[in-house]
């Protein structure tokens, strides 16, 4: 009995016909991992340098909207805006749901009126559904306070006198193909600045049409725009009121006085690992939570604390 089964034992150890079968059956999981997680890493890479590519794109437009004119300072109006985070949507294409999932913060640094180079954001406009805020600032911070500028601890932008930075933050929460295999976080962040080419009215964002204006694109709302279907903004308020009057526009929520202004100056910033050319931008850092309240539908995901 012994000796039939060393035989066969033998006879088995010398059959090579299943060998190919089995290398593929145990090495398969391994290369499957290998080729899963190098699809998410460049999917992920592609979605960071498309929110980096946007950024720039927001800001360097920003800084060049406005309407013609050889007799006065060029003026800016809340259509402009608008029309401003519409090309950003058209630009990211319908499937990175730019503002479905994220969110664009862009902000109008200047020098406080009366003063030398006292740094102050003049206004911010705002458009997604994702629940974050700017981390550099909110509309009003510098009137009255020591503000430095913005971007990060020792780098930040400034506005010179008479000019302006248009400043742009970007968040978005990125949706991973197949899982997080390095538990990377999720929320992509990218920032640019730009200063403004033309002289501008740094006066108040404008309206074209007081008795009938255009929508301001409120940073109390958590929504998109209305590029598809024609639909209005909607999302969410969260806390503060909107007025419009005279052609001006203005917020109360907290963070400083809320009135609308127009203009930009800038010096950019570049870092983060996955920064693209053509502006500066940078992954920034942390988000704060979404303000208030309000109805209708609760604001997306959410920045750190």
């Amino acid at each position: 009995m012994t000796r039939h089964f060393t035989a066969r034992l033998k006879r088995l150890l010398r059959e090579s016909s299943g060998l190919a079968a089995t290398e593929f059956a145990l090495t398969f999981p391994i290369l499957l991992s290998l080729g899963l997680t190098g699809m998410e890493l460049s999917n992920r890479a592609i979605v960071q340098m498309q929110i980096n590519q946007l950024a720039v794109h927001i800001a360097d437009n920003a800084s060049r909207i406005g309407d013609e004119s050889t007799l006065e300072d060029r003026r800016i109006y809340e259509g402009d805006i608008q029309d401003l985070f519409y090309g950003a949507e058209t630009q990211g294409g319908s499937n990175l749901d730019l503002y479905g999932n994220g969110r664009v913060i862009l902000s109008s640094l200047e020098v406080v009126p009366g003063t030398d180079d006292d740094q102050y954001i003049h206004w911010q406009r705002c458009m997604g559904e994702l629940g974050y805020e700017s981390t550099y600032g909110l509309e009003g911070d510098g009137l009255g306070s020591n503000f430095p500028g913005m971007g990060p601890p020792g780098e930040e932008v400034i506005a010179f006198a008479s000019e302006a930075v248009m400043f742009v933050e970007l968040a978005y929460e990125y949706e991973p193909l197949i899982g997080d295999p390095f538990g990377m976080e999720t929320t992509i962040r990218a920032r640019a600045s730009f200063t403004v080419r033309d002289s501008r009215d740094l006066t108040r964002i404008y309206q074209r049409d007081p008795s009938s204006p255009d929508a301001v694109a409120d940073c109390a709302v958590y929504g998109g725009t209305r590029l598809e279907g024609g639909a209005d903004t909607g999302g969410t308020t969260s806390g503060g009121s909107t007025s419009t009057s005279g052609g001006s526009s203005s917020t109360s929520t907290g963070g400083g006085p809320w009135s609308s202004t127009g203009g930009g100056s800038t010096t950019s910033t570049s870092g983060g690992p996955w920064s693209s050319t053509g502006g500066s931008t940078t992954s920034g850092g942390p988000g704060r939570p979404p303000r208030g309240g309000g109805s209708g539908r609760p604001p997306r995901g959410g920045g750190k604390p």
